[in-house]
């Protein structure tokens, strides 16, 4: 990675570079492309840092932490493999 990766910024965890919540759009592309062969391994890994993440922003305020739902959605969600939808016979 070079210094103008999108990182995040803890414990507040947005980007570095751009200041999005992280994982900002070029951190999931960035990330994307590194486990494009072991989205298992993408999957562990955002785990890992969601985990992290709520530990940060609880420390931080724990008033303000987002929801569950939310904040599976921003590590974890975009990540899950997309099933086609089946087309309907209409």
């Amino acid at each position: 990675m070079t210094s103008q990766s999108h990182l995040p910024l803890r414990p507040l965890w947005l980007c570095r570079i751009c200041a999005a919540p992280w994982p900002c759009s070029p951190a999931r592309l960035t990330l994307l492309a590194g486990y494009r062969h072991d989205r298992v391994a993408l999957s562990i890994y955002l785990a890992a840092m969601l985990y992290d993440a709520v530990d940060d922003l609880y420390r931080l305020d724990p008033q303000t932490v987002p929801k569950p739902a939310t904040l599976h959605d921003r590590f974890l969600g975009w990540a899950a493999p997309r099933t086609p939808r089946p087309q309907s016979s209409a």
